[in-house]
């Protein structure tokens, strides 16, 4: 008897909350995003201000320790030329990466969005996330390996005789080096290959959401196919 009356209190505190969640969907909604909210605001973005509030802080040359006394040369450091110069080469390929990710995606992504059939769009997309079941590091290396100079691509040049195709863009002052993997060409067939899973997936899904009716309405009323 006792049991059944001290139960009566935690029935009827749940039955409270359930009806306050089931009369409040935002409630349940905000509950259901305090744990990843959370977590963002102290890993990452406490990370994020420790990193900041570390940058005002020196190291100090013979011991290695942090020195916690306010300092901008950390960030005086970034405008040297050296620093400048990588800075720009990393804004260069970033931006040449877009680039091409944005050239090879579209038209794939259009294609699984207005003319694949199911069975092409499951194919389609096994291909286009088969790369992303392997690690980052993974598949650089293993870009790495291909483009080295004992790699697949070497190796076929030299067999249908285009070496000396492959020798001239080594030698090209911007884009070559001592061998593919370690040249800036290198570097963006290998992020552009990491990377284009990531522009395809989100181009096609925006695609297949626009109605077939817009399209039709815009070539009603006088739109070309690119202004479209």
């Amino acid at each position: 008897m006792a049991s059944s009356t001290t139960s009566l209190p935690n029935r009827s505190f749940l039955s409270r909350v359930s009806t306050a969640l089931y009369t409040r969907p935002w409630l349940l909604t905000l509950l259901l995003f305090l744990l990843p909210l959370g977590y963002m605001v102290v890993v990452y973005l406490g990370s994020l201000a420790a990193l900041m509030v570390n940058s005002f802080y020196q190291l100090d040359d013979f011991s290695g320790k942090i020195v916690r006394e306010f300092s901008l040369k950390n960030y005086a450091a970034l405008f040297q030329p050296a620093n400048l110069s990588i800075i720009l080469r990393t804004v260069s390929m970033a931006a040449a990466v877009t680039v091409m990710c944005a050239l090879l995606a579209f038209p794939l992504a259009y294609y699984m969005a207005r003319y694949a059939s199911p069975r092409a769009k499951g194919w389609l997309y096994l291909a286009v996330l088969l790369p992303l079941w392997s690690s980052y590091i993974v598949r650089v290396y293993a870009w790495k390996l291909i483009l080295a100079r004992e790699g697949v691509v070497a190796w076929l040049a030299n067999q249908i005789g285009v070496q000396w195709l492959l020798d001239g863009v080594l030698a090209a002052p911007v884009i070559g080096g001592p061998s593919l993997s370690v040249s800036a060409l290198g570097m963006f067939i290998a992020f552009t290959y990491v990377w284009l899973p990531y522009m395809v997936l989100p181009i096609q899904a925006a695609l297949e959401k626009v109605p077939r009716s817009y399209l039709e309405a815009s070539s009603d009323l006088g739109a070309q196919p690119g202004e479209t």
